[in-house]
């Protein structure tokens, strides 16, 4: 960068020192990595802005024998995702109440037991999960699973699952059948090692003492809490202690505080999927804000606004605020040129940091000269809500200078970043001196 700069500056007389006061504007729903996730496959898919699709994927539809693997569901479902510029939330299940599959064959043939039991959604299938052949089944699809895609631009996070009723570590109310410490940390061992680009996110919080689930929150990985705005907020009542705040708290100070570092997804819960962001919601819903604020959450699956059902302009305007609460959301408040630096002044109005540290480029333009754009050193992930940063880089005053800035998705098509500006004009921020 400093050649370049070199060339401008020999180029061009120095001014007096400029100073340019940017206006914020809501950044758009789909800006990427956040917001409101529907199914892949929603009929309503269009109905709401997003940059982000969630699919479940069956065990036995990946994985055929000891080291057989077959990507293709997965392969097809990126394809299509990606051709919208979305990245994919994905999660593994060995067990779906109302559903056949899900435990390869190879597995069954060879003797692994299977527990059918009803539940409220259909008859489910549990597997011995202390099966020896079940758990290096596991942790050898989870290693496969990694190393095909961590780090691919096309994914946008990925859930634990694989255990438990969705995929959502637990049976109940046959918690007997759910796995022993031995294997969750099984589990959590293989995630860890197969994964260290793309994001992995836990369901239930666990400091080192809980009474089901080994410890996780000193895990490099996120949470979700999957019945977000109706069992999210504390309530005092010892029988809403699984409660995700509840048990967040319960976890420590480490679990409290992993949204700095890793982000926190979940589900809008299934009940409130009809009536939220209007003026009539269900009277068990907690407030939505305040579980934004409290959780930090970045993104939430909601299958309301994305129904077969198109919601009202005023439903959707209610949800695209409630979607710049969540997660970042990165004002850039000022740029200024003086004693030789550019410097942008950045600040977080969300409620989470960005936590991928996609290259940001800045281009120059004047009259007698133009540069191509360079990239900086610059980290979007050291923006915290709440606080503010300097970006800088050597540079005078130039007459009739434009600044272009822009954060470039690592993904081919993807949706544009997008600075809470409104002075962004595509996927640039452009700053006139």
């Amino acid at each position: 960068m400093r050649t370049v700069f070199a060339l401008l500056l020999a180029a061009l007389l120095s001014h007096a020192a400029a100073a340019v006061e940017l206006v914020y504007a809501p950044s758009p729903a789909d800006n990427p990595m956040k917001g409101l996730v529907p199914y892949a496959d929603a009929d309503g898919r269009d109905h709401f802005p997003c940059s982000l699709e969630f699919r479940y994927f069956a065990f036995s539809d990946l994985m055929s024998g000891p080291s057989q693997f077959d990507w293709s569901a997965i392969e097809n479902t990126l394809e299509q995702t990606s051709s919208r510029g979305n990245q994919l939330v994905v999660r593994i299940y060995l067990e779906m109440p109302g559903k056949e599959k899900g435990v390869p064959l190879f597995l069954v043939d060879a003797g692994l037991e299977i527990t059918k039991w009803k539940t409220n959604d259909g008859m489910n299938l549990t597997p011995d999960y202390e099966s020896p052949s079940l758990r290096k089944a596991m942790t050898n699809f989870i290693a496969a699973f990694g190393e095909k895609y961590d780090g691919d631009p096309r994914m946008g996070y990925i859930t634990c699952g694989i255990l438990g009723m969705w995929g959502e570590w637990h049976d109940y109310p046959r918690s007997e059948l759910f796995a022993s410490r031995e294997v969750q940390n099984e589990v959590l061992d293989a995630y860890e090692a197969a994964f260290t680009k793309t994001a992995v996110l836990h369901r239930y919080p666990a400091g080192e003492n809980h009474y089901a689930y080994v410890r996780n929150d000193t895990r490099p990985m996120g949470y979700h809490d999957d019945s977000f705005a109706w069992a999210t907020l504390e309530t005092g009542d010892e029988a809403d202690n699984w409660f995700y705040m509840s048990l967040l708290r319960q976890a420590g100070p480490k679990a409290l505080e992993k949204w700095r570092t890793f982000p926190i997804g979940g589900e809008i819960r299934p009940e409130l999927w009809q009536a939220h962001f209007t003026d009539s919601p269900h009277p068990k819903q907690q407030d939505f804000a305040k579980c934004v604020q409290q959780t930090h959450v970045t993104w939430l699956m909601d299958s309301g606004l994305f129904s077969r059902k198109k919601p009202s302009a005023d439903r959707v305007r209610r949800a695209k605020a409630a979607v710049s609460k969540m997660g970042y959301e990165l004002h850039v408040s000022k740029a200024e040129i003086a004693d030789g630096m550019l410097a942008f002044t950045v600040e977080n109005r969300g409620v989470a940091p960005f936590y991928q540290d996609w290259p940001i480029e800045i281009a120059f333009s004047a009259p007698t000269i133009r540069t191509r754009p360079l990239l900086t050193d610059w980290k979007l992930s050291g923006v915290m809500p709440g606080q503010t940063a300097q970006w800088h880089v050597k540079l005078d005053p130039i007459d009739d200078l434009q600044v272009r800035l822009r954060v470039i998705h690592p993904l081919s098509g993807g949706k544009p970043f997008r600075f809470a500006n409104k002075e962004m004009q595509g996927d640039a921020l452009i700053v006139n001196f």
